[in-house]
């Protein structure tokens, strides 16, 4: 006999629970809060949107700038605004509506979009490393060991990555039977919290997957330090004081994003439980998830005076056309 929980999007049938529906973290409990809590993140929307978007056009646009920094960094403003994509225009939905409710599949597809984006990003992230490094400490061989073949590959597996990790994680969260009702700690479905309603013993098979997650990060990490280790070993023994700046001027907005990244991220994953609770787990995943796509953009352009030149000649040009 099939009972049908009104409003709790779960089904019961021989006492077995069926999660149909989620229930997400709301911001607020009064409405006048929540609709202060959509405004606010249609403005960071936009705001990624907007600079994103002009990063990509600048980059498509412009010859000059293709090259393969620019490439890595036109690939990252994509997996940015998936990233943000992905998890704020529901949350505003749910604000404006005031409702907290998120299909299965929904929540199956925010999981699989948002991981995809962040393991592609990370990897992304490690590439471009690679790719200062090559252009600093190795100038004679960047133009055969990052040739227009070998970024696209690079990019490419980057892009794979993030979509087999994706793909492996979501099949195997969602193949967990749940047990512990269908709330959601978060504003978007996030693994750890998924795995909160589901048995205690049923988890053990996220472990495994965990660990290779952990011992991935941990050696792209490790990578990108070894490879500034190198750079600024050999920018600081460049004599001139004006090609010391050149050569740091290119590598900082990267070592920027890394760190704002890999910040965020151990903040939100590897905070002591006794300062856990709902409230800051909210705050700490919407800065690891939220604030990263929204400030790359102005991190990389704000000491690129060569993308800056481009984006004020597109600026002129859109919105000040010579006929």
């Amino acid at each position: 006999m099939k009972v049908f929980l009104e409003g709790q999007g779960l089904k019961q049938m021989s006492n077995r629970s069926f999660v149909t529906e989620f229930l997400l973290l709301a911001f607020a409990d009064r409405w006048e809060l929540q609709l202060l809590h959509f405004w606010l993140f249609l403005g960071i929307y936009l705001a990624a949107l907007l600079g994103n978007g002009l990063i990509i056009t600048a980059i498509t646009c412009d010859h000059h700038l293709h090259t393969p920094m620019y490439f890595f960094l036109l690939n990252l403003s994509l997996l940015d605004l998936g990233s943000i994509s992905t998890t704020l225009p529901k949350a505003m939905a749910n604000s404006l509506w005031d409702t907290r409710n998120i299909s299965y599949l929904g929540c199956v597809a925010q999981v699989f979009f948002f991981l995809f984006s962040i393991q592609a990003e990370f990897s992304l992230l490690t590439i471009m490393s690679y790719d200062r490094y090559v252009a600093i400490c190795k100038p004679l061989h960047y133009g055969t060991l990052l040739s227009s073949r070998a970024c696209v590959h690079m990019a490419a597996a980057a892009w794979g990555t993030g979509f087999l990790w994706a793909l492996l994680h979501t099949a195997n969260t969602f193949s967990l039977q749940l047990c512990q009702g269908n709330a959601v700690d978060q504003f978007f479905c996030e693994i750890p919290q998924i795995l909160k309603l589901s048995f205690s013993h049923s988890f053990l098979r996220e472990v495994g997957l965990t660990v290779v997650s952990v011992s991935f990060y941990l050696s792209c990490f490790v990578f990108i330090v070894v490879s500034y280790v190198q750079i600024f070993w050999v920018v600081l023994r460049i004599p001139s004081e004006q090609g010391r700046h050149k050569a740091f001027s290119t590598c900082l907005p990267h070592l920027a994003v890394v760190s704002l990244v890999v910040s965020t991220g151990m903040f939100a994953h590897l905070k002591p439980p006794s300062i856990s609770s709902p409230t800051l787990d909210l705050v700490v995943s919407f800065l690891y998830s939220v604030v990263p796509p929204t400030l790359n953009p102005l991190i990389y352009s704000m000491r690129n005076q060569e993308y800056l030149s481009i984006f004020f000649s597109l600026k002129t040009f859109f919105f000040f056309p010579v006929f």
